[in-house]
């Protein structure tokens, strides 16, 4: 941060006046200083003074001077200050809220001691320090004081938190103690927080530690618990004096201390945990700063001095302007001021977790702030000035913020909607929503206040497209989940958030109630909908009405309006609500009743009364009535029964009113009887609860007074007997039987015989119920009765009675069961029957008449049939027999199964009838198979076809119609099939048809029959490709008959004939399509074209603006001037570029030039102002008059032109005097010369030169002379005649320069006799210096006419040594320019012998050039790649040439990637042991060794020459100097290497020694710092993997496959070496640069790998031997020996050995053997081979000695 000095609130003066205090009040709009005089001064924001006041004494006796204000401090509401002072009080001055307001002392707080300083943290409590070390708190509403806490030492500074939360208090004895009014959950301790080495008069609480400073110049921040953190010592600046205040800005980020002349800055680096020193302020003469005040803002800091000046200073880091609309200026890193440039408004945006805010941006309508920190959010409403800090980790800056919604803030980030309430610290709720549009989201928080509910925070939003959830943010829970049929386009919730309204695409409207979780659909065709602000009223639109729901509860309650617009607004301001509504252009409003609209509002708010006076204002309608209703339930919910009384005599309830009335006049009388609320009487509650009829709640509040009579009395009058008689009965009521009485004798006369007969059955009176229940026509009840009472079926009398009325009522069954009681069976029977009684019919005869049984069944069949009840029919039906009935009723029932199978079973032709029945039905059901065998037993096939072609399954079709059906019939019948569907309508179905049976020519006539012609084009392009073009063209030509043009031209374009498209519109004057089409496909040319046709159409300014508008005007003036279009031409150039007006009259007069008009083109020209041309035009036609006339009159600089033109025409007919004449008129005697000069009449042309133009006479001779000379023969005997006379008259330099001039290239020998001749005078006659520059010009000109010798001569005569041998080195003349060097010049000995070298190269001749020099001609022949003949010639020299080049061929040979044959090379040669050739010995071995596939017997000849080579190299270093050398012991080890892979080459030949070959590859490991590490544990585990040796395959194998891994990372520092532990296999390794196998055999080894891991049947570890150690080692792990390697394995040689004495070799015996048995059995030359090399290698074959013939 920055201080920037602003500007001096008061002037300081010449002697010391301290500014005791100063203060800014909360709000930022006041500043007030306190001066040395006791007067506090009041100045406003912009540092301008507006108001003053005098402070008071405590006591005025003692007047003014008495005391002084130590401190003061502005409330927390701006409109108050506390003024502490030395006479023992803090008086509190109210200051009101504008300037001038009275000040008035509005509290005092007498203190027995000096105040030394004030704090106002929060609204009514003011922290105060006293002289004697106390910290009190002085409540300004109960205007007492307490003390918070003691000290011993004089209170000198105060300061607190940032949040007000907390205190400091600073003491005279260095003590500094915290306070905590609520310490917000950080746990900080309270008490001594520190002791400073000095008074801590700069006293400052940061918002991450503490700052301090004092008398000892040191500024010590301290951490929260008291600890040292930083210390900023000054005391060695002699400039510094003591520090004596401190301020903290509002953010706690920056802390200014001040001290003499300086203001110091220090600013908290959150991101290192310091405070940073930026540059300090200094002022000279400023003196010891006294005071410091900072806005609360944080934008400025004042300071007052010991002098009495008051300095304002501007804080800020950075500042920016916005938009050109807001300044925005950080005055701290977690503080930024934002600033409205129009308004001058402020807000002040702050991270209130001290983050640091880095970027402020300003949105929705330049109202709402969006800051990011690294862990916040901080959001804004600078309306309202309410402001948000929300947790919010990094989210990279992806968020989408939506502010339609005034409250709250809809935040979008990564498909989760979270929102955050202004005002409000927390998110308020986050769900997740892929749907962001802000019509699909609806929050509704706190809008309209409702009884009993205090916190209303509702959101909706969709889940998916058609899925709706709304959550109540309050509580943080689910309200309702709601799924639609359809996707939905807009939804709201109303301001209560009890109701959701939402729209489907089907512009459906849909109401939804929160509570009941009913959704109910109250309109179609929506295509507007809002809710009308402050109120539940919809207002929506159906196609031409304006609909309005005054009372949603009554969703049924619509009022319609006809309109003819659309609803575009809804405005609701002044007492009116305005539906505006455009028609067309114009726009109207309709104003709905506010009375309705109003009565939601009271009803929702309570005021039953206000709704009451509403609705009497109303006229009764729909709508009213709705309203009435509404209000009644709710004010009979509320207890206000005359408003409920009022509603049901509005709605015309008249029993209702009658029962409301009494029962108010109950509640009315006993308010006056005994007080208090009416309703709430026993008898007003009973009333209430039988109106809602919940006659049980009215008799509870009976029974909870004891009323019981009058309880007996509510369900008497409700005629409710049962239940006054339960009660009479619970209460033991004296008038129970009486009760009885009057209900039978109410019961009899009311005709409820039924209830009165129940009533004697209940008393056990059976024969006088069954009376009663025969007389009300309850035969039925008498029958059950009569069944259960033995004493009644006993009674045969009784019984027929009763029998005789069951029959009567048609109670058949019941008449049965009566008969079959009394044993009556026959007539049982009878009724079981009649009544449909089946069942215990079938029972009863089979029991009673078994024959019966059969025809029961069918009966019972018959009438299940009868009662649609098929399912049951069917078994009846075969019970009885009845096949054909048992189908008709499986497929009545839908049986069809049991239909099929029933089927099957019968032997009857007439049931195939049934087939074609069913198969319709699996047809139907599209069980194609099924229908296909039913149709074809059924002999139905063309209905089996049909079903098919109707399913569109052709194939089967076809596949069935063939069987049956021959080619013919299938074609004929496919055809007329296709023909009917494509009558039908069905056109893609005829089409399958048609293809089926191969007659696409008849769809594709169907299409175009029926104008379906991209139908037409897919056909066309699927079986007549080649006539697709001719096709689409036809249909245009077609379509555009038709002036169906946009589909004409598709088919252009697609026929690719662009410009028949834009012919077409051109010809139907349709040049905006014509343009499109010529732009789109023809390039700019045809666009530009077509442009200018269509402005040629227009013509005049229409034609001008066109071009104008397409940028082509002047294109189009080109064109119609290059067209010959000249008056279109000029009409466009006179109304858009006068300019033009002469180029077009130029081009019109040449076309008229062009067309033989030569008036009219003359004409032309001059008004082109191109007279010029007029006259070339005329001198043109040679119409020399003419081009006089038109020179003369407009062009006099083109006369002589005219002349100069007859002139040219004279000599060209040979009249030269004429021409001469008109040229001299016209003054051109060049052009006369020249016309001379070109008919060679030299005379003349050198007359009128000389007469006319003598400065060029001498040119003119000398081109005489060349011209001359160019003639050939006559020209060189003019030239020669010439030299001779000057030769003659001894004019010998010129005759030179004659002969020079001399050139006849068909007589070359005359050429040369006479530059000889020139030579020769030259030599003669002129000087040495003449002759030799003759010599030089003429020798060259010899040596290019091949005359080497003459060339060679001369230069000879004048001493030109070195130039003559260069002539005879040109003539290939070696000899003579030898001898020339040799006699006269011998230093050019050897540049002639050079020369002769570089010519046999040059040539060649190799052959000769070795006589001359054998090391250039090997040189040429290794250039040249003739390596035989080069090494055959080397090798004619001596041994260091020969191996020079075979170093040179092989060192090619590698690089070619061919090493076997540069290993053949010193095979044949030899291996020198030069140490310059050893890298390419290494390099060879290397390349031999990293060839793939080199592990077979095949390979064994190259690992035998390789290993031969090798031993031969060792031997000659052996012998050489060097001998021993490191090289030597490297090649050694190479020798062993290729030893091991021969050996192992010969081995694999023989099938008993393949162990031996696994051996030597396992022991090859050990040299993988030389040989390539994954070939060589890829051989080693396939050849141990062939023996048997899974183990040690596996661990190979693995290990190659890690190392795979390593060469594809490009490093082997990952490599697990754990397996190979204590062996000699080594660990460091090159990388191979690339692998030895192919993907495929990798993958195979992991597969195995995999396989063999899998199975778990082998243990990774490697084989060990006696030594305890790896097998294939040569070094034990335990003792660190080495051991000999066997010559013929690899394996350490252990006890039985061959051992080889004279060299130190050894083999194991068992080995040996067995090669040496192998060898004599199989007669291997490779093993035979192996054996020879160890005899040589060796010196002899040791101890078993054997030999080969």
């Amino acid at each position: 941060m920055q201080l920037k000095h602003l500007k001096t609130l008061l002037t300081p003066t010449e002697e010391a006046a301290k500014i005791t205090c100063m203060t800014w009040a909360s709000n930022n709009n006041k500043f007030a200083v306190c001066t040395s005089d006791r007067v506090v001064l009041l100045y406003d924001e912009q540092g301008e003074r507006r108001d003053k006041f005098s402070t008071k004494p405590q006591d005025s006796k003692y007047g003014k001077q008495s005391y002084v204000v130590n401190d003061m401090v502005f409330s927390p509401d701006s409109t108050k200050i506390a003024i502490g002072q030395s006479d023992n009080i803090i008086f509190v001055y109210r200051i009101g809220e504008e300037w001038g307001d009275k000040k008035a002392i509005c509290h005092k707080f007498v203190q027995t001691i000096a105040v030394t300083c004030l704090l106002w943290p929060s609204d009514h409590s003011i922290v105060y320090g006293l002289v004697d070390g106390k910290v009190r708190n002085a409540n300004t509403q109960t205007n007492k004081s307490s003390t918070i806490y003691s000290t011993e030492s004089c209170v000198i500074s105060l300061a607190s938190n940032v949040s007000g939360k907390g205190i400091l208090s600073g003491h005279a004895d260095g003590t500094v103690v915290r306070f905590f009014f609520d310490d917000e959950g950080s746990g900080d301790s309270q008490g001594k927080l520190l002791m400073h080495p000095c008074p801590p008069y700069a006293l400052a609480w940061g918002a991450n530690s503490i700052m301090v400073a004092g008398c000892d110049k040191k500024v010590v921040a301290y951490s929260r618990e008291g600890h040292i953190l930083q210390t900023f010592d000054y005391s060695r600046d002699r400039t510094e004096k003591e520090f004596t205040v401190a301020a903290t800005s509002p953010s706690g980020q920056s802390v200014v201390f001040g001290s003499y002349d300086r203001l110091r800055v220090f600013n908290w680096a959150p991101r290192r945990g310091v405070w940073d020193e930026a540059k300090p302020k200094e002022i000279l003469n400023l003196y010891t700063i006294t005071a410091l005040a900072w806005k609360k803002d944080g934008s400025r800091l004042c300071a007052g001095t010991l002098c009495g000046g008051v300095e304002l200073f501007d804080c800020c880091l950075r500042r920016s302007i916005y938009k050109n609309k807001f300044e925005i200026t950080y005055v701290g890193l977690s503080q930024v001021l934002v600033r409205n440039l129009s308004t001058g408004t402020r807000v002040v945006l702050k991270s209130y977790y001290g983050y640091e805010i880095e970027e402020v941006k300003i949105m929705g309508k330049d109202r709402f702030l969006v800051a990011h920190t690294s862990d916040t959010l901080l959001l804004g409403d600078m309306q309202t000035n309410n402001l948000s800090e929300v947790p919010w980790p990094g989210s990279g800056g992806n968020e989408k913020f939506f502010f339609e919604n005034e409250t709250v803030c809809m935040i979008f980030n990564a498909g989760e909607l979270s929102l955050v309430e202004y005002n409000n610290n927390e998110i308020l709720g986050s769900v997740r929503t892929e749907f962001m549009n802000p019509h699909l989201i609806s929050v509704r928080l706190n809008e309209r206040k409702q009884r009993g509910v205090e916190d209303n925070k509702k959101l909706a939003y969709l889940i998916d497209i058609k899925t709706l959830a709304i959550v109540d943010l309050a509580g943080g829970y689910s309200l309702a989940s709601i799924s639609h049929d359809s996707k939905i386009d807009w939804l709201e919730l109303n301001e209560t958030g009890r109701k959701l309204l939402f729209r489907d695409k089907k512009l459906r409207l849909h109401l939804y109630d929160i509570e009941s979780t009913v959704k109910t659909t109250i309109l179609s065709f929506c295509s507007y909908v809002q809710w009308v602000p402050g109120s539940d009223v919809v207002v929506a639109q159906n196609r031409g009405n304006l609909c309005i729901w005054y009372s949603i509860d009554s969703p049924e309650s619509i009022t319609m309006f006809p309109i003819k617009g659309d609803i575009v607004d809804l405005e609701r301001a002044e007492g009116k609500t305005n539906v505006v509504v455009t028609e067309g252009v114009s726009t109207l409003t309709y104003t709905l009743d506010e009375g309705l609209i109003e009565f939601g509002t009271a009803v929702d708010d309570g005021d039953y009364d206000r709704a009451t006076a509403f609705l009497e204002t109303l006229e009764m309608s729909s709508e009213t009535e709705a309203m009435w209703k509404t209000l009644s339930k709710l004010a009979l919910e509320a207890h206000q029964l005359h408003i409920a009384e009022r509603c049901f005599a509005a709605l015309g309830d008249v029993s209702t009113v009658r029962f409301l009335h009494q029962t108010n006049q109950i509640a009315d009388k006993v308010s006056e009887d005994m007080g208090g609320d009416g309703t709430e009487f026993f008898e007003v509650q009973a009333h209430v609860a039988m109106l809602d009829k919940n006659f049980k709640r009215a008799e509870m509040h009976y029974m909870e007074q004891n009323a019981i009579d009058e309880a007996i009395a509510m369900y008497q009058e409700l005629h409710m007997w049962d239940d006054s008689i339960a009660v009479a009965e619970a209460k033991g009521h004296p008038d129970l039987d009486s009760l009885r009485g009057n209900r039978y004798q109410w019961l009899t006369s009311t005709g409820q015989e039924e209830k009165a007969g129940e009533v004697k059955e209940s008393e056990g009176d059976f024969q006088g119920a069954i009376n009663l229940y025969l007389k009300a026509g309850l035969p039925a009840k008498a029958a059950r009765l009569a069944i259960s009472r033995p004493e009644i079926s006993n009674n045969s009398d009784t019984v027929s009675r009763i029998a005789a009325s069951l029959i009567k009522g048609e109670f058949y069954e019941r008449a049965g069961d009566l008969y079959e009681k009394i044993r009556n069976n026959q007539r049982a029977l009878e009724c079981y029957v009649k009544g449909g009684a089946f069942r215990k019919a079938v029972e009863l005869a089979r029991l009673a008449f078994p024959a019966e049984v059969v025809k029961l069944e069918e009966a019972w069949g018959d009438y299940l049939v009868q009662q649609k009840q098929m399912d049951a029919a069917i078994n009846h039906f075969i019970e009885a027999g009845c096949s054909l009935k048992a189908i008709e009723a499986a497929i009545a029932a839908r049986q069809w199964k049991k239909a099929v199978h029933i089927l099957e079973l019968q032997e009857d032709s007439s049931a195939g009838k049934y087939y074609l029945k069913i198969a319709q039905h699996y047809a139907s059901m599209q069980d194609y198979e099924v229908a296909e065998q039913l149709f074809v037993k059924g002999g139905h096939i063309k209905d089996a076809i049909d079903m098919y072609t109707a399913a569109g399954r052709w194939e089967e079709a076809h596949k069935l119609a063939v069987k049956c059906m021959t080619e013919e019939e299938v074609v004929a019948l496919y055809v007329s099939r296709a023909q009917e569907l494509e009558r039908d309508g069905k056109f893609k179905e005829a089409e399958r048809l048609f293809s089926t049976v191969k007659q696409p020519d008849l769809a594709i006539t169907m299409y175009k029959k029926n104008r379906m012609f991209d139908d037409v084009i897919r056909l066309v392009a699927k079986h007549h490709p080649d006539l697709l073009t001719e096709t689409h063209l036809h249909l245009a030509q077609v379509l555009e008959g038709e002036t169906r043009f946009s589909e004409a031209e598709y088919h252009f374009m697609e026929a690719g004939e662009w410009k028949d498209a834009v012919q077409m519109y051109r010809g139907n004057n349709m040049w905006e399509e014509a343009y499109r089409v010529a732009k789109s496909h023809g390039g700019d040319g045809a666009q530009q074209k077509v442009a200018y046709m269509w402005a040629r159409s227009l013509g005049g300014e229409a034609a001008v603006k066109l071009l104008n508008k397409f940028s082509l005007l002047e294109y189009a003036i080109e064109t119609a001037s290059n067209n010959f279009s000249f008056d279109f031409a000029f009409d466009l150039a006179r109304l858009s570029s006068k300019e033009k007006i002469p180029e077009i009259h130029l081009k019109q007069a040449i076309y008229l030039e062009d067309e033989g008009k030569f008036p009219e083109a003359e004409v032309e020209f001059v008004k082109a102002g191109k007279p010029k041309e007029a006259v070339l035009m005329y001198i043109h036609n040679k119409d020399w008059a003419s081009a006089q006339r038109v020179a003369e009159g407009h062009d006099p600089e083109s006369v002589s032109e005219v002349l100069v033109g007859q002139a040219k025409f004279c000599f060209e007919q040979n009249d030269f005097q004429k021409a001469e004449a008109f040229l001299l008129r016209a003054q051109r005697p060049d052009i006369a010369v020249k016309y001379y000069k070109d008919a060679e009449m030299w005379s003349d042309a050198m007359r009128i030169c000389k007469e006319y133009l003598p400065n060029k006479l001498s040119v003119l001779q000398e081109e005489y002379e060349r011209e001359t000379s160019k003639k050939g023969v006559r020209g060189v005997e003019v030239l020669l005649e010439q030299a001779r006379e000057w030769e003659q008259s001894g004019e010998y330099s010129r005759a030179v320069e004659c002969y020079l001039k001399v050139k006849d290239d068909a007589n070359v020998n005359l050429t040369e006799k006479y530059w000889m001749r020139a030579v020769e005078l030259s030599i003669k006659f002129l000087g040495v210096d003449r002759a030799v520059e003759v010599v030089r010009a003429v020798g060259p000109r010899l040596t290019q006419l091949r005359k080497y010798n003459s060339a060679a001569e001369i230069y000879l005569n004048v001493d030109l040594i070195k130039e003559a041998i260069d002539a005879f080195i040109a003539g290939e003349e070696w000899n003579k320019a030898k001898r020339v060097a040799k006699e006269l010049e011998p230093r050019y000995e050897d540049y002639v012998d050079q020369k002769y070298k570089e010519h046999l190269k040059d040539q060649g001749k190799v052959d000769s050039l070795v006589g001359v020099d054998v090391v250039a001609a090997l040189d040429m022949y290794a250039e040249r790649g003739q390596w035989e003949k080069c090494l055959e010639t080397a090798s004619k020299q001596n041994f260091k040439i020969l191996h020079k080049y075979v170093a040179l061929y092989a060192t090619l040979l590698i690089k070619e990637e061919d090493p076997t044959k540069a290993l053949c090379l010193y095979i044949q040669h030899g291996a020198p042991p030069n140490p310059q050739n050893f890298n390419i010995y290494k390099r060879l071995f290397l390349d031999l060794i990293n060839l793939p596939d080199t592990d077979t017997p095949e390979s064994y000849h190259m690992w035998a020459d390789l290993r031969n080579f090798l031993q031969q190299l060792c031997e000659n270093m052996s012998r050489s100097a060097e001998a021993n050398s490191p090289a030597h012991e490297d090649f050694e080890q190479l020798l062993l290497i290729a030893h091991y892979y021969a050996t192992r080459s010969a081995a694999k030949g023989v099938e008993q020694l393949v162990s031996i070959a696994a051996k030597l590859s396992v022991s090859l490991l050990r040299h993988t710092e030389l040989i390539p590490a994954d070939k060589a544990f890829y051989e080693a585990g396939l050849a141990c993997r062939a023996v048997g040796w899974e183990n040690m395959a596996f661990i190979f194998l693995n290990h190659f496959l890690d190392l795979c891994d390593a060469i594809d990372e490009g490093t082997l520092d990952a490599l697990d070496h754990s397996d190979f532990m204590d062996t000699d296999i080594p660990f460091e390794v090159p990388i191979p640069t690339k692998l030895c196998v192919t993907d495929a055999q990798r993958e195979q080894i992991r597969d195995w790998v995999l396989m063999v891991s899998m199975d778990n049947r082998l243990e990774q570890v490697l084989p060990r031997d006696e030594r305890n150690s790896y097998e294939a080692s040569l070094v034990a792990s335990n003792t660190g020996l080495r051991s000999l390697p066997c010559l013929l394995t690899g394996y350490p040689v252990l006890r039985n050995k061959v051992e080889f004495s004279p060299v130190g070799k050894a083999a194991n015996k068992d080995d040996w053997n067995k090669f040496l048995m192998a060898t004599k059995t199989t007669h291997s030359p490779e093993c035979q081979d192996v054996l020879k090399f160890i005899n040589q290698w060796c010196g002899g074959l040791g101890a078993s000695g054997f030999s080969f013939h």
